[in-house]
């Protein structure tokens, strides 16, 4: 009735019980808002004047959070939703909230401190906070743990901790050390270390208990959010705190306007009705003449496009950074480590749609493998999948087979290690053809240490899982013969028992059969030419062994007689 008494809509007045009503209307529907109705409660407080009333926005949702600790996901859904159309508000919420955080850890204030921190968290699953905040404020929890900065650090690593490890997992492999390293100093309470199990039991089994989203409140799709990601902990944020008191405002119903026909572009026109009774059609009149000044307040608070809110300039610049590229690695890595399984991994690489750049996708997957303790079937199994897949995985495989085996003395152990049995499972399984052996050529020339260890590891792994039997039937493949030339060398007898010495030295001997046979044979293939081309002398030779042995018969006898009459001599000088 006060409202409908006051003509000059621009009055003071007016605008005092305007703001009134919407501090009414908003604290209304924060206090309604649940899991079943969070969508609903965002169109509705769409149909109020957030942009003006986005002080009383933050303050109403950061204390009805405080007071309902269980419900901080679902207003966590709710900023989301509003994120998307009108960022300042989350912006601004994320400002106080961090604001709040610092002065409750400053005061030792742990309820506080908690409930901010669980916003925070539940920001961050909803990918309206970056992936910043939480790391820093873990680290500051955690720097010098006490009993209650470690239980708030622990309750706020439970919350989001399952965006932490598929967003960033080496910052939370760093956590996790962290938190038991604590555990095994010893210095907190029985209490805190028995949280801190807990926290390894949900970690063990992926939070389980405590997902990052809820399939009911997943109301925002991944393309059309908006992250902040250049707020940090470590500034001293403006959190407006005037935006939560009444202050006049000199275009109270341009801006009134304005922010009707930002409602029209979020809602569509289905309320226009209710804005026309209100506004009244000498309002729109009006609208013509200060369109100047409006451009300011409409851009400001226009929604944002789907490109999550960057400047399209119409000056065209190359780019000749590899951002591009850099990215599009950054999502391959970010695809494989935050994959349970290697079925998992190849939808979501599939699902990228990378044409044109899979050799990224297999050199990322030798440089994951080679970077690991020890080598995972993971891989292997990721691997052998694209190679089943496609033809251009597998020549692309067998390319990086190359261009490793070139480098490989430039690797250290444990890295070629897991490369050559990543290859060794590709090889058994026959995703990889054998004619990728054609790059080994086992000799003392062409070989080093490095190589050697190399070649050890991947026959000896084909040999575990085919057995010794079937792997020296697929080496006698006559058709592959060409690419095994160079592992089983016949070209000379130095590389020849250069081959079977090596193979010989790592317990796979019996794999040098085909070599033994040679290397007995090959000696006498020149001896039989000789004998072939001295076929015409073969007469001459003849008559002159039966001349020596006529001539050697003569002095056998000559020598005989001599010396019987020697022995009739001595018989007459005994006898006188």
């Amino acid at each position: 009735m006060m409202q409908k008494q006051i003509q000059d809509k621009s009055s003071v007045e007016y605008q005092r019980i305007e703001w009134d009503a919407l501090k009414k209307s908003i604290n209304g529907l924060i206090n309604k808002v649940s899991y079943s109705n969070v969508k609903n409660i965002a169109v509705e407080l769409f149909g109020e004047n957030i942009i003006r009333g986005r002080g009383l926005l933050c303050r109403s949702i950061m204390r009805a959070q405080q007071v309902s600790l269980p419900f901080t996901n679902v207003y966590a859904a709710l900023i989301a939703i509003i994120n998307t159309k009108i960022p300042d508000n989350g912006e601004l919420l994320l400002k106080r909230l961090i604001e709040q955080f610092k002065k409750s850890f400053r005061r030792n204030d742990k309820p506080i401190c908690i409930a901010s921190t669980k916003f925070i968290a539940h920001l961050v699953n909803q990918q309206v906070c970056g992936i910043l905040i939480p790391l820093e404020i873990i680290t500051l929890l955690l720097d010098k743990p006490t009993d209650d900065s470690v239980e708030v650090a622990v309750e706020f690593f439970l919350e989001c901790g399952q965006s932490i490890q598929e967003s960033a997992p080496q910052p939370f492999n760093g956590i996790f050390e962290r938190f038991k390293a604590i555990l095994h100093e010893g210095d907190t309470s029985k209490r805190t270390q028995y949280q801190i199990e807990e926290l390894f039991k949900e970690i063990r089994g992926n939070f389980a208990n405590h997902p990052a989203l809820k399939s009911e409140l997943d109301v925002v799709e991944l393309e059309d959010q908006i992250t902040h990601e250049s707020l940090s902990i470590e500034d001293t944020h403006n959190v407006e705190d005037s935006l939560n008191f009444f202050k006049a405002d000199d275009k109270f119903l341009e801006h009134q306007e304005q922010y009707k026909e930002i409602k029209r572009s979020i809602l569509g026109d289905s309320d226009e009705e209710g804005d026309e009774e209100e506004g009244g059609s000498s309002d729109d009149s009006d609208d013509s003449d200060d369109s100047s000044s409006d451009d300011a307040y409409q851009s400001k608070y226009k929604p944002p496009p789907s490109t999550a809110g960057t400047v399209v300039n119409l000056q065209v610049i190359e780019d000749q950074t590899d951002t591009n590229l850099i990215n599009l690695r950054k999502t391959i890595y970010l695809a494989i480590m935050s994959s349970k399984d290697f079925e998992e991994c190849a939808h979501k690489l599939l699902k990228l749609k990378i044409k044109g750049h899979e050799d990224e996708v297999c050199n990322m997957l030798i440089q994951c493998c080679s970077q690991e303790r020890t080598y995972l079937p993971f891989y292997g199994n990721l691997s052998q999948r694209f190679c089943m897949i496609n033809k251009i995985y597998r020549d692309l495989f067998d390319r990086c087979f190359a261009e490793q085996y070139a480098v490989i003395h430039r690797l250290e152990t444990n890295r070629f290690r897991n490369i050559a049995k990543m290859y060794a499972h590709l090889f058994y399984t026959d995703a990889l053809p054998w004619t990728t052996f054609r790059y080994i050529h086992i000799n003392e020339d062409e070989t080093n240490s490095a190589s050697r260890i190399f070649i050890k590891i991947l026959f000896q792994e084909m040999a575990e899982f085919l057995g010794i039997q079937k792997l020296n039937e697929r080496l006698q493949d006559p058709l592959l013969q060409e690419s095994f030339s160079g592992i089983f060398p016949k070209d000379n007898p130095k590389n020849t028992r250069y081959a079977i010495n090596f193979f010989t030295s790592i317990s796979l001997g019996a794999l040098t059969h085909d070599l033994r046979e040679f290397l007995k044979n090959a000696p006498k293939q020149p001896i039989k030419k000789v004998q072939s081309s001295s076929d015409s002398d073969s007469s001459d030779s003849s008559d002159s062994d039966s001349s020596s042995d006529s001539s050697d018969s003569s002095d056998s006898s000559d020598s005989s007689d001599s010396s019987d009459s020697d022995y009739d001599r001595k018989r007459k000088k005994k006898r006188i």
